[in-house]
């Protein structure tokens, strides 16, 4: 569809005029019906007029702010779905928004317009971006259990950990980890999604508390179905890691787990020889032959609404990763047949 937006009226309320005008003609042309705001004051005058679909606001705007606006509007009982777009590193203010119900905080400057189309899509559309959580509500029978036992959860998380040497996708892996003495630190899972590829990640555990092995216990029942729905949509079989992290950061909010989640993920494709790796909030370093790249942190998932990424994309038959945080330590190493 060349305009998928047909039909829909949304709200720029932005103080910035070249941003403000950067946006309306973005949305203009995915064809939404756009209504310009200049401040908070503005936009609860053009919403008294007509009611937007999807309203995107600034935080920092004069007379009245952003924050103050989402506060008026989920006050008064008004539930429309609001993105923020916003160039603050006050970290209390985009908490604030997230406990007040806005959909998602993209912080400027955007490089990306297509993580705002994104962004502005999973707001209007949220069937089309449901967790499976709540597709399938047998998911978890024991859930409830293991939220109100940490110890049987723990004890289930480690009995879930993956063999320290296995041949999937045709590849040779193990793993060496070294982790604080009986507790869980980096949890590991490795699976195979065809012959030809496989995937993996590496969550840290300890900056949640008990929430972080709940974590680990929600991301091993969904993150192969989540990574099998990005590969689905692309044309080549390398899937796009940053629309999975967030949707795993957006789970996290439903599932009300709160806490930082340090994440690595990793793709391999043994026919491409590509290693795709995406970190948030994890170090890693990858070893090819004689080479070692840096893979720097990122944020973790659960510090905001939005995810910030940092992503390393090599060809090569063997490999090994070094992934650390406040967990431990781990090493991953593959080989292909």
């Amino acid at each position: 569809m060349e305009k998928p937006l047909t039909g829909k009226q949304i709200l720029i309320v932005e103080d910035e005029a070249v941003f403000r005008s950067l946006l309306n003609n973005f949305l203009d042309a995915l064809g939404a019906t756009v209504v310009v705001a200049d401040d908070g004051l503005d936009a609860l005058e053009k919403i008294g007029a007509t009611v937007p679909d999807l309203m995107i606001c600034d935080l920092a705007m004069p007379r009245m702010d952003g924050l103050k606006l989402v506060e008026t509007l989920r006050s008064s009982g008004n539930d429309i779905p609001i993105l923020i777009v916003s160039a603050t590193e006050n970290m209390a203010d985009i908490a604030s928004v997230l406990r007040l119900g806005v959909q998602d905080v993209l912080l400027k400057p955007l490089k990306d317009l297509g993580r705002l189309r994104e962004a502005v899509f999973e707001c209007l559309y949220p069937s089309m971006f449901s967790s499976k959580v709540e597709e399938d509500e047998q998911l978890f029978q024991d859930w409830d259990a293991l939220v109100q036992d940490p110890q049987a959860a723990a004890k289930l998380l480690k009995q879930l950990q993956p063999p320290v040497q296995q041949t999937i996708a045709h590849c040779r892996i193990n793993y060496r980890q070294l982790t604080m003495a009986e507790q869980p630190g980096l949890v590991l899972d490795v699976a195979a999604l065809s012959e030809k590829d496989l995937a993996f990640y590496c969550l840290d555990v300890t900056r949640a508390g008990d929430n972080g092995v709940l974590a680990a216990l929600l991301l091993r029942a969904l993150f192969n179905g989540l990574l099998q729905d990005q590969l689905s949509g692309q044309s080549q079989r390398l899937p796009e890691l940053n629309g999975l992290l967030k949707q795993v950061n957006l789970l996290l909010r439903q599932a009300n787990l709160k806490g930082q989640f340090p994440l690595l993920v990793g793709y391999y494709h043994q026919g491409l020889k590509n290693l795709i790796l995406v970190s948030a909030g994890l170090n890693a370093t990858l070893n090819v032959n004689a080479h070692q790249i840096q893979l720097s942190n990122g944020v973790p998932l659960g510090t905001m609404g939005s995810t910030h990424l940092n992503q390393i994309s090599q060809r090569c038959s063997d490999w090994q990763c070094q992934v650390w945080g406040a967990g431990g330590r781990l090493r991953l190493m593959l080989s292909t047949d």
